[in-house]
């Protein structure tokens, strides 16, 4: 199975994204915020063009994580995952063919929101037209204007996989891994709830991977007796013996996210038909059937 150093800007690389960062969206509007300075102009090259003129030449640049299974990765030349599936449809409907630019994840967020959304690289690189597996959330959409969020295509939370055999009764919820060894992808939101429990009594039993499909791998490997990570990455390492399920996580205030696309804030017709041709594959069940077939279970976006 194809693996990547680290979650995209999410857990690992980005410190478990704006996650833990972003206040609760109770308690902050888009007044408290201090905008971040507007992108000054850069040629279209750079970043990225409207959409008559990516009608007119025939293609759309789709940014996606390079080695992020089950979202996107290379397999002998040809690109796989559930994002892949979904920009096709995206190019599909604006009569273009899609074309893939893998990327690797920055620091934060933002580093990959300014690389390959509305600036491009300060070396050798341009932006996409659109940026896909970004989290959305309506407080950082607040604050960073350079960027519209769009196309939400579904949600996520924190889960834990175990062995069956270890848990023949009763699947383990955190409290467990007081006495029992727990897997995660290191610096991930995983590993830093766990290692919060309790003022730290759990760290002795928590065992650190580079990314959570090799923390699967060492749970089905019998090298641990549950993992903690995103849900949907914990399904594609599923294998028999392994079983996997969504216990309540007190004390964990942003366990659950949603995920969408991202376009630079100069091409607002472009983010409103890549946000219709998402909203028509949520509807009409296309997204769906793309989870469906990678072996996910989906949910689709809250309101």
């Amino acid at each position: 199975m194809p693996r990547r150093r680290s979650a995209p800007a999410t857990f690992a690389a980005a410190a478990a994204w704006v996650l833990l960062l972003l206040p609760d969206p109770a308690a902050a509007r888009c007044e408290d915020w201090t905008p971040q300075a507007r992108p000054q102009n850069a040629s279209r090259d750079v970043v990225g063009q409207s959409l008559d003129d990516i009608q007119a030449r025939g293609w759309i640049d789709i940014a996606v994580y390079e080695d992020f299974p089950p979202w996107s990765w290379e397999e002998d030349g040809e690109p796989m995952g559930v994002d892949v599936a979904l920009g096709r449809i995206i190019a599909e409907s604006l009569g273009v063919a899609p074309r893939f630019t893998f990327v690797t994840a920055g620091e934060t967020l933002d580093d990959d929101l300014r690389n390959h959304v509305w600036k491009g690289p300060v070396v050798n690189g341009r932006a996409s037209n659109v940026m896909l597996h970004v989290p959305y959330d309506s407080d950082y959409a607040c604050r960073v204007e350079q960027v519209v969020f769009t196309g939400r295509y579904f949600d996520t939370h924190l889960a834990i996989a175990y062995r069956r055999d270890a848990y023949p009764e009763d699947p383990p919820v955190p409290a467990y891994f007081r006495f029992d060894t727990v897997a995660v992808e290191n610096d991930s939101l995983a590993d830093f709830h766990l290692s919060s429990i309790g003022a730290g009594m759990l760290r002795a039993n928590i065992r650190r991977y580079p990314s959570t499909p090799a923390a699967m791998q060492a749970l089905a490997r019998g090298e641990t007796k549950a993992a903690m990570g995103p849900l949907h990455e914990l399904e594609w390492g599923l294998t028999s013996g392994l079983a996997v399920h969504s216990p309540p996580l007190p004390g964990l205030s942003r366990g659950a996210w949603t995920l969408g696309a991202a376009v630079r804030h100069s091409w607002r017709p472009l983010a409103y038909a890549v946000g219709d041709a998402v909203t028509a594959a949520v509807e009409d069940g296309r997204l769906a059937a793309i989870f469906e077939a990678h072996g996910l279970s989906w949910t689709p976006p809250a309101d």
